[in-house]
């Protein structure tokens, strides 16, 4: 007859588990502040906030995506020739540990275009915004006159 034992598997498993927690990097926490829409035309309209990574670790900005819009790009604004012009913001948009991106009027912003039947009829626009690291975070972008 073998003796019973003292420790069940899990408790015996528990320090090799807490090693491997502690062992993980810390993961990217973002935050989103201040998420506005302002519609630009009846087909188009733009996206603000400001974006940061509260974490100890890098994370990427790779995507965002609506039910509001047939497309959600992320664009850039710069002055060419005293003509503003926008143009697509290709590959993400790195975000180091304590960095911040802002997306505002006249800069960097969410454009939507080909906006949906009833585009912000409730006062605000869903947005899904999709990173690297942190996965898809959903947020609720105020529409603005």
């Amino acid at each position: 007859m073998r003796p019973e034992p003292t420790e069940s598997v899990p408790m015996r498993l528990a320090p090799a588990l807490l090693a491997c927690l502690v062992a993980l990097p810390a993961a990217a926490e973002i935050e989103i502040t201040d998420p506005v829409a302002r519609s630009s035309s009846p087909m188009a309209a733009a996206a603000y906030m400001t974006i940061t990574n509260t974490g100890e670790t890098g994370d990427r900005l790779l995507g965002v995506r609506t039910v509001a819009a047939e497309r959600a790009e992320f664009h850039s604004t710069e002055m060419v020739d005293d003509v503003m012009r926008m143009r697509p913001i290709e590959g993400g948009i790195d975000l180091p540990p304590g960095a911040s991106v802002t997306f505002e009027r006249g800069g960097d912003h969410v454009m939507l275009m080909g906006l949906a039947e009833g585009f912000g009829e409730d006062g605000a626009v869903p947005l899904t915004l999709s990173f690297e690291t942190a996965g898809d975070l959903e947020v609720e972008a105020l529409l603005q006159d």
